[in-house]
């Protein structure tokens, strides 16, 4: 295995009423311009940081890797978007990958995305996937679960998709994460941009559509089934696995153990990504109400806000293209417990996020990478982990 020892510096940066961040191009490739309305933030250097890190290459070789989730045993599956689950142990990627992955569409943004265990794991060693499934002409974001037997998958099964397939192979979401009462949360993206359309109109436009899938943050029960208390459930022109909505391509969701508050991050359209608190049955705006820019120029809308609709805590731009989100409740970096920790595909950097009591942003640090970072995870130890585009596994941890 080869190591790798970096030192890296600190940009620290106080955050205003928005903060500068970025969004993800249609091709993951591209770079955005700054949005007039979202004012860049003010970074000044620094030689170090009271907390002491410093990173270093666990291991290399994956392909495309997209998410993480941690065994109790201390091995970690991470998925690559080919369709593949792999697992990293004692620091070492295993030549056999598990079998059992259903068929996925490889194409564009779309593949085998999040991987997660149920909280109950150590008892009934169930692991949840999301993927895209069909065709780039017919296409949706599946949820399945299956039994981890040794190095295979059993007894797989779909138990959620988006019912409308589209076209395209944009914008798919799809993060889970697992509230306290073991119910769990999916981000479904809106479908893609223009001039991709569905039902007469921009497909965007379905996240603001109570009946459709796109565009939300779902709320499933372990088995899929819809929570009897979920805020739409008894809504007749709504669907009822809708826990939020407004959403355009959510994919970092992270949940705050002790406040139970939902963290998630957001790529907007050229600049204008957003950091939001999410809450069930809140309307986040999309597309009616956006920082975001249309990638050829021009406004999606002059509305930034509206009284109905909730505020970002914070906006990026110029885009930083927000992967996975973790929130940090470990030891092993005590000055960062409670920290929100946001990894930046566009801007190579992983953003540690500071809140006060209410939620609200305070400051942020961008901790710089140099690779597009896919997602961040915290490993049973306390230590931070990501993972890179170009198939690196990188570890944080104490300079001491």
């Amino acid at each position: 295995m080869t190591i790798k020892r970096i030192e890296i510096g600190i940009a620290i940066a106080s955050i205003g009423l928005s903060m500068s961040a970025c969004s993800l191009l249609p091709r993951e490739n591209a770079t955005s311009a700054a949005s007039p309305e979202a004012s860049s933030t003010q970074v000044a250097s620094t030689s170090g940081s009271a907390q002491g890190y410093r990173t270093k290459e666990v291991l290399n070789g994956l392909e495309r890797p997209w998410g993480m989730a941690w065994l109790p045993d201390g091995r970690l599956l991470v998925s690559e978007k080919s369709g593949t689950l792999r697992v990293v142990n004692n620091g070492k990627l295993e030549p056999t990958a598990i079998s059992g992955v259903p068929p996925v569409m490889y194409e564009g943004q779309g593949g085998f995305m999040d991987v997660s265990i149920h909280p109950r794991f150590a008892e009934n060693r169930l692991i949840y996937l999301t993927y895209s499934h069909g065709t780039p002409e017919a296409n949706r974001t599946r949820v399945a679960r299956a039994v981890l037997d040794g190095n295979t998958l059993r007894d797989l099964k779909p138990i959620f998709e988006v019912k409308q397939t589209k076209s395209g192979t944009q914008h798919f979401g799809s993060r889970i994460a697992w509230l306290p009462d073991n119910t769990m949360l999916v981000s479904i993206g809106d479908g893609g941009n223009p001039p991709v359309s569905l039902e007469g109109e921009l497909i965007r436009r379905q996240a603001q559509n109570l009946r459709s899938r796109l565009g939300k943050v779902v709320r499933l029960n372990d088995d899929g089934s819809v929570p009897r208390d979920n805020p739409f459930v008894n809504k007749p022109d709504a669907d009822p696995t809708v826990w939020s909505y407004g959403h355009r391509n959510i994919q970092g969701l992270a949940i705050d153990p002790t406040s139970k508050r939902v963290w998630a991050s957001e790529h907007g359209s050229q600049g204008g990504d957003e950091l939001n608190l999410v809450e069930a049955g809140q309307n986040y705006g999309w597309p009616v109400v956006t920082h975001s820019k249309e990638y050829w120029g021009g406004e999606i809308t002059r509305e930034r806000s509206r009284p109905e609709m909730v505020d970002p805590k914070a906006v990026w731009t110029p885009a930083t293209a927000p992967g996975g989100l973790l929130f940090y409740t470990g030891d092993r970096f005590p000055a960062w417990k409670g920290n929100l920790f946001s990894s930046g595909l566009v801007s190579r950097d992983l953003k540690r996020i500071e809140l006060d009591a209410q939620g609200n942003v305070r400051t942020q640090e961008a901790i710089k990478i140099g690779q597009r970072v896919r997602d961040v995870s915290q490993a049973p130890d306390g230590l931070i982990y990501f993972i890179t585009d170009d198939g690196v596994l990188w570890r944080l941890e104490p300079k001491s």
